[in-house]
């Protein structure tokens, strides 16, 4: 029996997470040789979501429960969940039901094929136009300017083989964006297509602010275009301050301009003075950016609750070993 994990990151969901659990139970009702293990990650919420998560996990064993001390952001929440499965392989969806968790067995085929990610690729979405160009649009930007290969139109919504929970284990970042972590490990990834279907129940967790948010942290986490826009632009200014302190000169000595008594000095002493901060700033913030990428240690989850929690693990070792069989059997 293949042992594979169901993230669902939940934040005032108390409409939608029975919906979820009973979707997600349905759809392994109907697959043979599969079982599920359901981690919701409760972020904080203030209405009735984590009792009714409890009453969930306490009726059912499969049913992992991990609510934060306080809300810690979508991302966090998601890679805590990444790193707590013990799955061969994990399958993230969303609480609203907009990743139809029927499209499973699908994952699971091209899984199995050899691919070390599944990940969906929004044909259609629910959103206005107006939100919709705004998503396409990020979404190529960060494809354009990112060193790693980002898949256009692709959400939250896919299933990531052992070998990447592995790794996503060693990760210690305070403001991940996770989706470009799991695109920039490699791999073999295959994207397939589907219609992203409306919120079932309740309203958004992700108003424009927030989306505002995850599209700065993924500009950031992922490119130093930034600071090389600063730096081109403060050599930019630096040399056009450089020039007009070489014309200032040409036309004191050659001109004979009648500047007054000690204009040319402190000119020429700002001018010089803006250069090279400009050029300092631009080269410092070029090392800062990679420090800034390598050391963040700030807003550590700290988990309140954790029912039905796994042991050590050495769990993992057994559905990894059932998740390579087929494979081999293929590829012998």
């Amino acid at each position: 029996m293949t042992l594979v994990s169901i993230l669902i990151p939940a934040y005032n969901e108390e409409e939608n997470v029975q919906m979820a659990y009973d979707r997600v139970i349905a759809v392994f009702d109907g697959l043979d040789g599969y079982e599920p293990e359901i981690i919701f990650t409760d972020n904080h919420s203030e209405d009735r979501t984590y009792e009714i998560l409890s009453e969930m996990a306490a009726a059912d064993p499969r049913v992992r429960v991990i609510r934060f001390a306080r809300n810690m952001g979508y991302q966090a929440s998601v890679l805590t969940a990444y790193r707590s499965a013990n799955g061969a392989c994990a399958v993230q969806l969303d609480c609203d039901m907009q990743d139809p968790p029927e499209l499973i067995p699908q994952m699971l085929d091209l899984w199995r094929q050899g691919n070390h990610v599944v990940y969906g690729i929004r044909r259609s979405l629910p959103d206005g136009p107006v939100v919709a160009a705004a998503r396409r649009g990020f979404y190529a930007l960060i494809d354009m300017i990112s060193d790693d290969d980002l898949p256009r139109n692709a959400g939250e919504f896919r299933l990531t083989d052992r070998r990447i929970l592995d790794e996503l284990r060693r990760v210690d970042d305070r403001s991940p964006y996770v989706r470009g972590l799991i695109s920039g490990m490699g791999f073999n990834q295959v994207g397939f297509e589907y219609d992203r279907a409306a919120r079932t129940a309740g309203e958004s967790k992700f108003p424009f602010r927030a989306m505002l948010s995850l599209a700065v942290d993924g500009l950031i986490n992922h490119s130093l275009l930034p600071l090389r826009l600063a730096s081109m632009i403060s050599l930019t200014v630096g040399l056009s301050m450089f020039l007009l302190m070489v014309g200032y000169l040409i036309a004191k000595v050659v001109f004979g301009h009648d500047w007054p008594a000690g204009f040319a000095t402190t000119t020429i002493l700002l001018l010089l003075s803006m250069t090279l901060n400009a050029m300092f700033l631009g080269i410092l913030g070029e090392y800062i950016g990679r420090i800034f990428l390598q050391s963040k240690d700030l807003n550590r989850p700290i988990i309140e609750h954790e029912l039905n929690r796994a042991g050590p693990n050495d769990q993992t070792a057994a559905p990894l070993r059932e998740a390579e069989e087929p494979r081999k059997k293929m590829s012998g």
